[in-house]
């Protein structure tokens, strides 16, 4: 559920307005693993010698910054800290996990639909599975994992008859919660005060909900914009992994350029495929128990290859794209990473992590302590307050990320 707009969110937004067109922020992870003596540089600083998976994304060296000895705090559980990648919740690995708010989710909430979606949450998998992004009731959004219908919910106008049909759907749903609050009104007299105080929670949390709906219903009355771009086919080959990423990450872009989202999370889970990379013939769960055999790290270093690759085309795309005669990806932050340092011993400390765009002062290896790792949740709280959010916390944070500065 979005928050009301409150007066005291006013200087926050009224500053990002002022600074020019909009940020955005775009969180991407890559749940197998990475590398490190791929990914991370020897030297610190400015200077750093690229390694080859950064070498890779060298067009975008100057708009990027490169962290190493962060994880979050707490979060272990091997293969299930992906579920925390983005909200940083303790121990998910642990029984009756509930998931705090996820950073997306975050801003969604204070941008509200200032865009036809507040956010996108998105899947590109081998498997049956759900995103990285959850509600602030700990409650995992459902991902969208066809391109095709990713395209055709933000640029494909319905018929008449269509739209009509989803106004009425939303109106229903405004119904139903005036029948519900009533009931709830009703039982509030004979409750003592801890149950009142809850049911006043739920009032609130109704009200919001309705502002919503209230905002779907405008969206739904407005044309889709138009973009020269076709339609995209659903690429139903599992193993066509760069395929089915490029595809999905360009109708990402093309969201973006239109200002029909601005906040994205995109989850790429590839365990259980091999892959079509030249080279590769296993797949990639069992490459990542490597157990240093030059036969699985060569055909491991492959994939993760690919992988950058597509990332550097995305980035490609966010600076090619123009936006008030600046790049996009000038206004729009792009975190890349994943949940463990190293899959062969499931460590989920000293994770590789980058974050490229969105108005820093990049063109660095932030390196920290690699046994007491820094907190990534403090990278969330810069990148919360370069959006224009009032936010001095997220989750396990102890403050803004140090070394990274706004530009």
């Amino acid at each position: 559920m979005s928050l009301p707009f409150l007066d005291a969110m006013t200087p926050a937004f009224a500053r990002a307005d002022r600074a020019g067109s909009p940020r955005r922020m775009v969180a991407i992870q890559t749940n197998m693993g990475i590398l490190p003596q791929h990914f991370f540089p020897k030297e610190t600083g400015a200077d750093y010698a690229p390694t080859p998976y950064l070498d890779i994304l060298k067009d975008h060296r100057k708009r990027m910054t490169i962290f190493s000895g962060v994880s979050h705090p707490e979060v272990d559980g091997a293969h299930q800290a992906e579920m925390a990648f983005l909200s940083a919740t303790p121990h998910p690995g642990s029984p009756g996990f509930k998931s705090s708010i996820s950073l997306d989710q975050f801003v969604a909430e204070r941008f509200g639909f200032v865009t036809r979606f507040p956010s996108l949450v998105v899947l590109v998998s081998s498997e049956s599975g759900q995103g990285m992004s959850y509600t602030r009731g700990g409650v995992r959004i459902p991902a969208e994992r066809s391109v095709s219908t990713l395209y055709k919910r933000m640029f494909v106008q319905g018929k008449p008859e269509e739209i009509d049909q989803r106004l009425a759907d939303l109106q229903d749903g405004r119904s139903l919660l005036d029948f519900v609050g009533d009931s709830a009104k009703k039982l509030r007299k004979d409750v003592g005060q801890a149950d009142r105080d809850r049911l006043d929670q739920y009032f609130t949390s109704v009200r919001e909900l309705e502002a919503q709906l209230a905002k779907g219903q405008e969206w739904e009355r407005k044309p889709k914009p138009a973009v020269k771009a076709p339609q995209p086919t659903d690429v139903t080959d599992m193993k066509k992994l760069v395929e089915r990423t490029n595809l999905m990450l360009d109708v990402i872009r093309l969201g973006l350029e239109t200002d029909s989202t601005r906040v994205v999370s995109v989850f790429i889970n590839t365990a259980s495929i091999v892959p079509e990379v030249p080279g590769v013939k296993e797949e990639t769960h069992s490459l990542t128990h490597h157990g240093n055999r030059p036969e699985a790290l060569e055909q491991l270093f492959k994939i993760e290859s690919a992988q950058f690759k597509c990332l550097a085309k995305f980035l490609d795309g966010l600076t090619a794209a123009k936006e008030d005669g600046g790049a996009l990806l000038d206004r729009t932050m792009v975190l890349y990473g994943t949940c463990m340092g190293s899959a062969n011993s499931h460590a989920n400390t000293n994770l590789p992590v980058l974050l490229a765009g969105g108005g820093f002062r990049h063109g660095q290896h932030l390196a920290f302590d690699t046994k007491k790792n820094y907190p990534l949740p403090n990278l969330f709280v810069s990148m919360l307050q370069r959006l224009g959010i009032e936010a001095d916390k997220f989750a396990t944070s102890t403050g803004t990320m140090r070394g990274l500065d706004p530009s």
